[in-house]
């Protein structure tokens, strides 16, 4: 239960911290650019070496406030009873250091996602993991 609080109050933080850096961003000279987290960079913040340790100092940071508060605005959609394109349902019991590595992999795998906002791309990482069943135990 403690770990539930603790990961939603997590959660609700890192998404402050990414607004905050999204409106500081656009605050600055020149041209703001809506693809500063592309899937390259989002990659180059979440990767991690053999160690665990983190390749970019902060990275891990920036890294899981960037996937919280994709996965926060998702969460607020299906409050809100609109359904999202790629809806996926992720268990309570899985922390962000997990869903970090998913979102890492994916990326890894599918360079596609490079020159892109990473925001879909986190999404289908997400779905790729953890898609919604129906009742029946399909996926959604």
């Amino acid at each position: 239960m403690l770990r539930v609080v603790f990961l939603k109050a997590f959660r609700r933080r890192a998404a402050l911290i990414f607004i905050l850096f999204c409106g500081l961003s656009c605050l600055g000279g020149g041209q703001a650019r809506a693809r500063e987290f592309s899937g390259a960079y989002l990659l180059q913040m979440c990767a991690s070496a053999e160690s665990g340790a983190e390749l970019v100092p902060g990275g891990h940071i920036a890294c899981q406030s960037y996937i919280a508060g994709v996965i926060d605005y998702h969460v607020l959609l299906r409050s809100l009873g609109t359904a999202p394109s790629i809806d996926f349902c992720i268990p309570d019991s899985v922390n962000l250091d997990l869903i970090q590595k998913v979102v890492a992999l994916y990326l890894m795998r599918n360079r596609q996602h490079a020159e892109f906002v990473a925001a879909p791309a986190v999404s289908l990482a997400l779905y790729q993991s953890w898609p919604c069943k129906t009742k029946s135990g399909k996926k959604k």
